[in-house]
């Protein structure tokens, strides 16, 4: 299959081109890196992408900015990162994904464990990834010709501690390469309308 990673180069990302590269044809694309750029933000910058690269077999996305701090001190803007990047980001590539993707194709989203176990600081990071999930399940079910639509929640990933890892005290840590099979399974599977927990 040919798919398309966008945020290859991140974390998440450099794991799911691994996995995923075993046994499919890989087209990455970022912002600032990869075979092509857009900044999805910017649905003009997908639909260019997707233009350049053609038809494709799935579409995964582990991208997506989020604010964290202290919800005395949030502020609309704050908030509008996380709504203009990790939730509006991806859905603008599903939106766009939906008339490149080969008939029972596939789109996997990025949410985040947060979704579910919040977390101090991290008001902004639960509503957005539990609004990415709400996508995911309604999407699923008006998605035309068998395409199908998953999300995967990692947990903190273990190569991320050093960044992360003050935000998620108690929170058990996943390999970058465990994470990764979820999104292999969203990818090789056929299930719809998935939250597959990565923890």
């Amino acid at each position: 299959m040919k798919i398309v990673v966008i945020g290859a180069s991140g974390t998440v990302g450099k794991s799911v081109v691994e996995e995923l590269g075993k046994r499919h044809e890989i087209v990455t694309v970022g912002a600032a890196s990869g075979q092509y750029r857009a900044d999805f933000t910017d649905i003009a910058q997908v639909r260019a992408a997707f233009e350049q690269i053609g038809k494709v077999d799935a579409v995964v996305v582990a991208a997506g900015s989020l604010h964290f701090g202290p919800l005395a001190d949030f502020t609309p803007e704050q908030f509008y990162v996380g709504l203009n990047s990790k939730l509006m980001g991806q859905v603008n590539v599903a939106l766009v994904a939906r008339e490149y993707l080969n008939d029972g194709g596939s789109i996997t989203l990025t949410s985040g464990i947060v979704a579910e176990q919040p977390i101090r600081n991290g008001a902004s990071a639960t509503m957005v990834n539990a609004a990415v999930e709400g996508f995911v399940r309604a999407a699923a079910i008006e998605l035309p010709r068998g395409l199908r639509i998953n999300a995967v929640s990692p947990t903190v990933l273990a190569e991320s501690m050093g960044s992360y890892g003050p935000f998620f005290i108690g929170f058990e840590p996943a390999a970058g390469k465990r994470v990764a099979l979820s999104y292999a399974r969203s990818v090789d599977g056929a299930q719809t309308g998935q939250v597959y927990r990565a923890w």
